[in-house]
């Protein structure tokens, strides 16, 4: 079981130059965990590249097919105090906005706050530095 970032589930749904790496984490380990907003935040992410141009409306209804079907079978780590006053923390310690906050807080919550042996799937450079720094394996 490996916690999964935003960043590197999109890479699940569209073919991106990251997309092997995840796939290939993805089939090493099939059992997804993933904080609360994280479909939410792939949504977005497909939505403004639909807006933007960067794909096509039948790229997207593919893509969000993907990414719902990944989204019944992943786990959550639900919204909670505990996870909020984590996030606070984080910030504190590591150059982190919000949303990463929450994100390595929730791993961290995931971990029973022991980190060491467990794995993160993160493409966010500043979320790979914060995940390492509290003892995460980060991947790819």
């Amino acid at each position: 079981m490996k916690f999964w970032d935003s960043s590197a589930i999109i890479p699940l749904c569209l073919q991106e130059p990251t997309s092997e790496q995840v796939r290939e984490a993805l089939k090493a380990d099939e059992d997804i965990v993933v904080w609360w907003t994280t479909r939410l935040e792939c949504l977005s992410a497909l939505e403004r590249r639909q807006r933007e141009g960067a794909l096509h409306a039948d790229t997207q209804l593919k893509s969000r097919a993907v990414l719902f079907a990944l989204a019944t079978a992943w786990s959550e780590v639900l919204p909670s105090e505990r996870v909020r006053q984590r996030a606070e923390r984080l910030l504190s310690i590591h150059p982190l906005r919000a949303a990463d906050a929450l994100q390595l807080a929730a791993a961290l919550i995931w971990a029973e706050e022991a980190p060491q042996g467990l794995e993160v799937v993160c493409l966010d450079k500043n979320l790979r530095e914060g995940a390492f720094k509290e003892g995460f394996t980060v991947l790819p």
